[in-house]
């Protein structure tokens, strides 16, 4: 299960759903009952440690 923002164009109220990726289910405002609208948001990705720059991947002299 993936957890999806949404916000109600109604009243403004974010609240955030659990549903499958594979569903498009009709989401209703929690709080009007207004149907609401996906919000997308991009993620943060974070790469530490070793081995995710090409300067890692350079032999030893």
């Amino acid at each position: 299960m993936a957890r999806y923002d949404y916000k109600c164009p109604s009243c403004g109220t974010r609240f955030e759903v659990e549903h499958p990726m594979s569903a498009h289910p009709s989401v209703s405002c929690p709080k009007c009952g207004s149907k609401a609208q996906k919000v997308f948001s991009s993620s943060e990705i974070v790469f530490s440690g070793s081995g995710f720059y090409n300067t890692d991947q350079r032999g030893k002299k």
